[in-house]
């Protein structure tokens, strides 16, 4: 009996972890796009670089709430795959194009109109002009985006998830090139620095859209789906609003989250440059660490949604398990990596040893804080596979901001709690605190839905699809 329990994990384990890595590596390489914009803008001027980090800050969190209506397709393709009911995907999918549609309109005009924000930054104008111009070149590449995402949705809810890696990469090795001839002025074009870099992520956005495209139409795996045999149909107020239903959560967590980190940033700037360069060291570290979870997070939502779909309430606990159990495996090889390694990590950064010594304390920290992040991050993609996305919604909101943000400020500004403040750390000790309390919660919300006779779930879960 042991033997079967044992070899039963194993085995979706290994079938986690073969949907994972190419999410994994997809996640590198959509994030190396960042890091290479910035090298390569930063060769023009310090304002060219400073403006693509703050176009950055403005235009991630819209873009990850139209991304995040999206990620309501993948458990309701993966169920609909694993039920047999592929003939169903297509119409999701086309609906999905309709959620890219409404969702440009008002994302376009935010970015578009984001100088109106710009100008009450008290920033130089100079600045102020570069970044409204790389944010103004990017709109138009946000429809490919989204486009390529509903498309990569589709491939990820059939467990296809190496499509996305090599299209991904493949962007990163065009964003290359096309930058060297937008920012500094290559083959007869003008050298537009900063903005040059957003005219670049535009063209590979809708060139990696016609990648996932020409993928989607001409693969064997695909065409009994037929969803380009009728590419536009009449959006579906029901289907939407289902999908919506899902999606709104997720979109919603993700904004707040992305918006927690900038707002941190934003109350340690008046402690100096050396507490936010030691604080920007640990967050890179984290957030390249994080993908490690995520990507085992969206594997796990896939599988769990197929094993709902096929009525295995049974092979969805499986898939929840084994999910946590590699990711905590993952996390204990990274939590000692950062603590062995954190001199040297913050020395990749900077040299001043002053910030070196900073950023090895919040490394410390930052290396208990996977532990946490690594379960909340992968109990938040079980959820999704069992379609109770507004749990998540409410216990990120909750512990991230009426927990994590008042007690790391209050931490890190005040004398409150500890006399003079703590800096940095006051924060990252408040995301110890809120990533546990989040992770408690999650596990507590997870086990109340398994708990539910089969059934009861079952007929819980064919009135969402």
């Amino acid at each position: 009996m042991n033997l079967n329990f044992v070899k039963e994990y194993h085995i979706e384990a290994k079938k986690l972890i073969a949907i994972a890595i190419p999410i994994l590596l997809a996640q590198i390489a959509q994030n190396s796009m960042g890091m290479v914009d910035t090298i390569m803008a930063g060769r023009v001027s310090a304002a060219d670089m400073a403006a693509i980090s703050v176009g950055a800050s403005i235009w991630l969190p819209l873009v990850l709430f139209g991304h995040g209506l999206l990620l309501a397709l993948p458990p309701t393709i993966s169920y609909l795959n694993g039920s047999g009911q592929r003939k169903r995907i297509a119409h999701q999918v086309r609906q999905g194009i309709w959620i890219v549609f409404f969702s440009c309109i008002p994302l376009g005009l935010l970015i578009y109109h984001s100088d109106v924000v710009l100008q009450n930054m008290d920033m130089e104008p100079r600045l102020a002009e570069i970044t409204s111009g790389y944010l103004h070149a990017m709109i138009w590449g946000l429809p490919g985006y989204l486009l390529m995402i509903n498309f990569r949705c589709l491939n990820d809810g059939i467990a296809k998830t190496k499509p996305a890696m090599v299209i991904t990469f493949l962007g990163l090795m065009l964003n290359i090139p096309l930058n060297y001839i937008f920012i500094y002025g290559k083959l007869g074009m003008p050298a537009f620095g900063a903005v040059g870099c957003g005219i670049a992520t535009a063209i590979v956005n809708w060139m990696m859209c016609l990648f996932m495209l020409t993928y989607c139409m001409r693969t064997r795996n695909q065409r009994d789906l037929k969803v380009f045999d009728k590419i536009i149909e009449r959006p579906n107020v029901r289907t939407l609003s289902k999908l919506l239903k899902l999606g709104f959560p997720i979109a919603m967590a993700l904004c707040c989250e992305v918006a927690l980190f900038a707002l941190t940033s934003l109350f340690l700037s008046p402690l100096g440059a050396d507490v936010v360069a030691s604080h920007q060291i640990a967050l890179n570290t984290s957030s390249f660490v994080f993908m490690l979870p995520m990507s085992i997070g969206m594997a796990t939502t896939i599988l769990v949604g197929q094993r709902l779909g096929e009525k295995s309430p049974h092979g969805a606990k499986l898939v929840s398990y084994s999910a946590l159990a590699v990711g905590l495996s993952v996390a204990i090889v990274t939590a000692f990596l950062t603590v062995t390694l954190r001199e040297h990590i913050a020395a990749i950064f900077v040299k001043d040893v002053e910030v070196i010594a900073m950023a090895g304390t919040l490394l410390l920290i930052a290396a208990l804080y996977q532990f946490s992040d690594t379960v909340q991050v992968i109990i938040g993609g079980v959820l999704r596979g069992y379609k109770d996305t507004k749990a998540i919604l409410y216990i990120t909101l909750f512990c991230y901001w009426m927990v994590g943000m008042p007690l790391g400020y209050t931490l890190a500004r005040t004398d409150v709690i500890i006399t003079g403040g703590i800096a940095a750390k006051g924060f990252w000790i408040a995301f110890i605190v809120s990533l546990t309390l989040a992770a408690i919660l999650l596990i507590y919300r997870l086990r109340k839905i398994q708990r539910l006779p089969d059934e009861v779930l079952l007929a819980r879960l064919e009135k969402l699809k």
